[in-house]
């Protein structure tokens, strides 16, 4: 029997776990989890290959799972991209969710005298709508890279 490490050597599969139960603890800073959140959790489960056995453990238990930041710029941004939005989702910017966003994005490796400047970039795009693609451009604006 195939284990998940044959399965995803580069470790990829372990970082998507780790990104997803951050996403998951970000929809749980209230203790519930809505269903526009599930919705948008379960869009993000599958574009991130989570098994529903991984999906319900992981709902169960998000703080078990190490988070693992991106290596890839591209990366950054696509993880940027989904905590923002979930952060966002009742298009409510107050000041806890910018300063946890600023915390966020530092994690994601993204520079410390240049986070403020994206998590506003990326909280004012948000606000209006956008998919992955406008969102990558908005903050290679604000943060150009060529990695």
């Amino acid at each position: 029997m195939m284990s998940i490490s044959d399965l995803y050597p580069t470790g990829l599969h372990e970082q998507n776990i780790g990104h997803f139960a951050s996403i998951v603890r970000l929809a749980l800073l209230d203790n519930k989890i809505d269903a526009e959140e599930h919705r948008l959790l379960e869009r993000l489960a599958v574009r991130l290959d989570i098994t529903k056995s991984e999906f319900e453990a992981i709902l169960k238990n998000p703080k078990k799972y190490p988070v693992n930041p991106p290596f890839s710029y591209e990366e950054r941004l696509e993880h940027l991209y989904d905590l923002t939005k979930m952060m966002f989702l009742d298009k409510n910017p107050t000041i806890d969710k910018t300063s946890l966003m600023d915390r966020i994005a530092i994690g994601l490796g993204f520079p410390l005298e240049n986070a403020r400047a994206i998590v506003k970039e990326a909280i004012k795009f948000f606000l209006k709508e956008p998919d992955m693609e406008d969102f990558k451009k908005v903050i290679k604006n604000v943060n150009p890279m060529k990695h």
